[in-house]
């Protein structure tokens, strides 16, 4: 383990102790976890006291059904492939993993250029009905195309963004395209109408065609040869 990542550790949690919830090392990376409450004087610290004068990227996660693998069970899950086929929609609704806790969160990617280092933070929403993390426009104004991109893809609000709306989709698109439960084939599809001369939203007509990977079960018993 690289002795610049211990002695990063060390500050961040000198510097953070008030905001630090969790502090972690993987493969050389450090990465902290602020609580959302206190996010924006934690991120502000990590530019003016520790030196992150650049943030790189900011992106929202979904950690719904995190660390499932769909093939690796007797019976296919209702997400993954087979979401793009069946409509699963009212029993996910029912579904109490969509009230877990922690499910959404931000992560931020942070560079010192002066100490050519790298640190990254995460921000859990602590409500996953209503996701809400304060923004940090403030502090780095590139955050600004970022936060408006988590918001379109996972609905992620940030309080205090002067105009948080939609980056990638259409503006009448319906749901969060990279939440877990977003059905694959959506649930509309547009086109442009030369006869009324605008584009119009049309139910999905797509096929639903999946190629589904060959999977070897261990309780399986071999076929002889």
């Amino acid at each position: 383990m690289k002795q610049s990542i211990l002695d990063l550790q060390t500050r961040v949690n000198d510097v953070l102790k008030a905001e630090l919830v969790s502090s972690e090392i993987a493969l050389d990376e450090l990465t902290i976890e602020l609580a959302a409450e206190n996010s924006f004087e934690g991120l502000m610290k990590c530019r003016d006291e520790l030196g992150f004068e650049q943030l790189i990227d900011l992106c929202g996660v979904d950690y719904l059904d995190y660390g499932k693998a769909n093939w690796e069970t007797m019976k296919a899950a209702n997400t993954g492939f087979n979401r793009g086929v069946f409509d699963f929609a009212e029993d996910e609704q029912q579904d109490e993993s969509l009230d877990m806790p922690r499910r959404f969160a931000a992560v931020y990617h942070l560079l010192s250029i002066e100490h050519n280092i790298r640190l990254r933070v995460k921000v859990f929403a602590p409500n996953t009905q209503l996701p809400v993390i304060p923004s940090v426009i403030d502090v780095w104004s590139v955050a600004n195309w970022f936060e408006r991109e988590a918001f379109d893809l996972y609905g992620i609000l940030f309080e205090g963004h002067p105009d948080l709306r939609r980056i990638l989709t259409d503006y009448g698109f319906v749901g969060h395209p990279l939440r877990k439960d977003f059905p694959l084939t959506g649930h509309v599809e547009m086109r442009y109408d030369n006869d009324k001369g605008r584009v119009v939203y049309e139910p999905v007509t797509i096929e639903n065609r999946v190629n589904v990977p060959r999977v070897i079960r261990k309780s399986s018993p071999e076929k002889a040869e």
